[in-house]
Formats: C-alpha cells, sequence, structure tokens
C-alpha cells in the first residue's frame, strides 16, 4: 500500500512542478511581448521626433541620436510626443543635445 500512495504522491508533485513551469513560461512570453510594444512605440516616437527635427539642420544621426536621448528621459506612460515633451524639459533637452553633438 505504502509504494501506491509513494507513487501517487511524486505523480501530484511532479504535475505541480509542471504546472509552475507552464505558469511561468507564460509569464516570461507576456514580458516579452510588453517589451517588444514598447520598443515599437518608441521607435514610432523616435521616428516621429526624426521627422519633426529634419529641417533643424543636424545631421541625420546626430538627430536620431538627440531623439533616442529624449525618448529615454521620457517616462513609459507619457503620451505627449517627443516635441511637445522637449518644450516643458529644457534641461533634459540641452543634455540630450551636448550628447548627440548637436550645434
Amino acid at each position: 500500500m505504502h509504494g501506491g500512495h509513494r507513487s501517487h504522491v511524486t505523480k501530484l508533485k511532479e504535475l505541480i512542478v509542471k504546472k509552475s513551469i507552464i505558469k511561468w513560461i507564460a509569464i516570461a512570453a507576456v514580458m516579452a511581448s510588453g517589451q517588444a510594444f514598447a520598443a515599437a512605440d518608441d521607435d514610432a516616437w523616435i521616428a516621429k521626433c526624426v521627422k519633426d527635427n529634419a529641417k533643424e539642420g543636424a545631421k541625420d544621426e546626430v538627430v536620431k541620436k538627440y531623439c533616442t536621448c529624449m525618448n529615454s528621459k521620457m517616462d513609459a506612460n507619457e503620451t505627449q510626443s517627443i516635441t511637445k515633451w522637449e518644450k516643458t524639459h529644457p534641461d533634459e533637452m540641452k543634455a540630450c543635445e551636448k550628447e548627440a553633438g548637436w550645434k
């Protein structure tokens, strides 16, 4: 009798471990998809910033570096474009201009 009970307990433990592994895989997948969405969202904001600043006289790579810097300083939940946000954040704007080599 003891062998049957032990086997049942072992199977139960294996089932719990498998469910736990599946749960963590699902959590990791959701987190990864959220990060991919955030990256795509960041790319869209940066592209809009580059377009907004295309006629400012700086080289394309400088503008992209500036926009990437500004985007990194913004909160992930920010709803304004980088172009609008920079108007109310002059310190961040100056720091990113310097980092990007904007002259």
